[in-house]
């Protein structure tokens, strides 16, 4: 459980984030540590750093439907593009997070 001054402060180390703001390296591990044992705190951290790099998205768009749902990796670098054979999609899986095992 967290408590309402450290969700304060990490909602707002993510508003920084997400508004391309100055973030100190203390901040940045704080919320990491956080990130790793809290699906929410996680989930929070993820739609910042997406919004940081989309930008706004539009209204009704697949990807305000994404942002909402928190679906994908918001590093467009770990992106499959092009054609994929069923053995890259099926390794782009297996290397998925830890977070998901964690839940």
């Amino acid at each position: 459980m967290i408590s309402t001054k450290i969700r304060l402060q990490l909602e707002e180390i993510c508003n920084r984030i997400e508004n391309k703001e100055e973030v100190s390296f203390s901040d940045m591990v704080l919320i990491e540590k956080w990130s790793k044992a809290n699906r929410s705190v996680y989930d929070m951290l993820q739609r910042a750093r997406r919004r940081a790099i989309q930008g706004p998205v539009e209204e009704g768009s697949l990807d305000e439907f994404l942002d909402q749902m928190n679906l994908g990796n918001p590093d467009p670098s770990s992106h499959i593009t092009g054609q994929s054979s069923i053995d890259d999609l099926a390794d782009f899986f297996k290397n998925d997070n830890d977070h998901m095992r964690r839940d």
